[in-house]
């Protein structure tokens, strides 16, 4: 059984899921990917983990990095877990291209390289957004492409956690991966 509660943020509505336990999903309303892990199973149920992750994101829209994670079980490949275990070390307030993340990977796998549209197509499928970063991971040339929410969303998030943003750029198409 999945449970599901909602959250009113100041970027617009958002969906969390869980197994009951931590925290499985977190869309805003209507962007790309969005529920592609829920199943038809499942109900709107107030849990802890979702008063916790409200008082996350809370702390968050309030410009503050928030002193705790809430308990996260994001499902996906062993490759999307790997790319969403880096997203996580991306500190608050910095950014990371996606040739960064492939170069990572590519070295703890003892690879010479790693496609950084492999990366991107991981990044895109993040099913925890906000807390798991992805907003975070930008083009090695710049550009702001490849945020599932939209690219005004992931430059509010930038802007709210005070990444400079001078050397970036939106793309003039393909918002989204």
């Amino acid at each position: 059984m999945q449970y599901i509660d909602t959250y009113s943020s100041p970027l617009g509505g958002i969906t969390m899921a869980s197994d009951g336990e931590s925290l499985t999903g977190l869309w805003f309303d209507g962007q790309k990917y969005f529920g592609a892990t829920l199943t038809d199973s499942r109900e709107e149920k107030h849990l802890s983990v979702f008063q916790q992750v409200k008082e996350w994101l809370d702390l968050y829209f309030q410009g503050k990095k928030p002193p705790f994670t809430p308990p996260l079980s994001p499902q996906g490949s062993p490759f999307r877990q790997r790319v969403w275990e880096i997203l996580l070390q991306i500190p608050y307030g910095q950014t990371m291209t996606y040739g960064e993340i492939a170069s990572r990977i590519a070295e703890k796998q003892g690879l010479e390289s790693m496609s950084a549209q492999a990366v991107g197509g991981a990044v895109g499928h993040n099913p925890i957004s906000i807390i798991i970063p992805c907003h975070r991971v930008v083009g090695s040339n710049g550009s702001l492409t490849g945020y599932a929410g939209g690219i005004d969303k992931k430059i509010a998030l930038l802007t709210l956690e005070g990444v400079d943003q001078s050397r970036f750029f939106s793309p003039k198409r393909g918002s989204t991966l």
